[in-house]
């Protein structure tokens, strides 16, 4: 059986060849700059000098766990490594975990007291600890009679907020009784959550039948979903948009009554069409998906956060005036000092 736990410099080169010689004996070979920068911290289990358990955290997500069962009790270090993880959360005060891994694992994660949030053929998402999804539900905004409301949802990162998402919201608010517009809570954008909360709801103020609400834990962004333990041959754009669709449609719409959930037609952007392809796939019956026309600027150019980004880089923001709303564009001129700095400390600012 194993002698110790101890942390892992994976700095420290040699360490980081030993545990990726591990991890790939176990069928994990996704190393990607992406996967392992994010890591806070690595555990690895030994027996004697002999490697044969690891696991990471990165933020509140466990991540790259692995073990080797030879020689001992089924279980006994996966429960070890996963204890050891979750107690070194809890000192460093992350109360709520999240992992995502190969649905097999799913049960194995349900033993040690982890609820599964939802799973595709190939992966589980999995939570434990507090707040939790009951709790985060709790918290949201309820409507009165709710069976009697038309219902929506609209799901949007807003990095920054636009007259393109203005005008998505515009057109479910004419069409609902009620909009719950969920910011996806990731400080991985060039905005930070803060501010794309704050210029969501001042952009959206006037509609007093919208409600803008973090996102929290259960809206996943790409850039925190874990995609390192699929095989070569998945889509990990799909893998991630069929797990958030599941989450929704089987967790949150039921919660808050919402019948459908609206979305912008993409016209530039594979991976967003491919997010709403999958939307439409795996929403319906239960929630319906209403796509609108995407909007277009004075120009006659579809608005887009990608080429505000790229104004602010440029440092000419008139030019995306007639894309923004005006608290939108004030902040970005009162900040672009600060949101270039973002960008030249390697904030990425492609993508959607």
């Amino acid at each position: 059986m194993y002698e110790s736990i101890i942390q892992l410099n994976l700095h420290d080169k040699k360490k980081r060849a030993e545990w990726m010689t591990f991890m790939k004996s176990l069928g994990i070979a996704d190393f990607s700059d992406k996967e392992v920068d994010a890591i806070d911290f690595t555990l690895g289990m030994y027996d004697g000098d002999q490697l044969v358990g690891t696991g990471s955290a990165s933020g509140n997500v466990l991540k790259y766990i692995g073990v080797c069962n030879k020689g001992v009790t089924q279980g006994s270090r996966f429960n070890a490594i996963i204890n050891a993880l979750t107690s070194r959360l809890y000192q460093d005060q992350v109360f709520h975990i999240l992992v995502f891994t190969k649905l097999k694992y799913s049960e194995s994660f349900q033993h040690l007291g982890f609820t599964e949030l939802a799973h595709t053929e190939l992966a589980a998402f999995l939570e434990t600890g507090s707040p939790n999804l009951t709790d985060y539900l709790a918290e949201l905004p309820k409507i009165d009679q709710p069976d009697r409301q038309k219902i929506a949802g609209i799901v949007m990162n807003a990095n920054p907020f636009t007259n393109g998402h203005r005008f998505l919201v515009e057109s479910a608010a004419k069409e609902s009784d009620w909009v719950y517009v969920f910011v996806v809570s990731t400080d991985a954008s060039l905005f930070t959550t803060q501010e794309r909360v704050k210029l969501v709801k001042e952009g959206l103020s006037d509609l007093q039948n919208v409600m803008v609400v973090d996102g929290g834990a259960y809206m996943v962004s790409y850039a925190t979903f874990p995609s390192y333990f699929l095989p070569s041959n998945v889509n990990n754009v799909t893998y991630q948009t069929m797990m958030d669709a599941r989450i929704f449609r089987d967790q949150i719409a039921p919660a808050l009554h919402i019948g459908t959930r609206y979305v912008g037609t993409e016209p530039l952007s594979k991976t967003t069409n491919i997010y709403n392809q999958t939307l439409l796939k795996e929403l319906p019956p239960k929630v319906n998906v209403k796509e609108i026309q995407r909007n277009k600027n004075e120009s006659g150019q579809y608005i887009t956060a990608t080429n505000v980004r790229r104004a602010i880089q440029e440092g000419d923001v008139t030019k995306v005036k007639d894309s923004l709303p005006t608290s939108t564009y004030q902040f970005i001129k009162d900040h672009l000092g600060i949101l270039q700095s973002r960008i030249k400390k390697g904030m990425n600012i492609d993508g959607n």
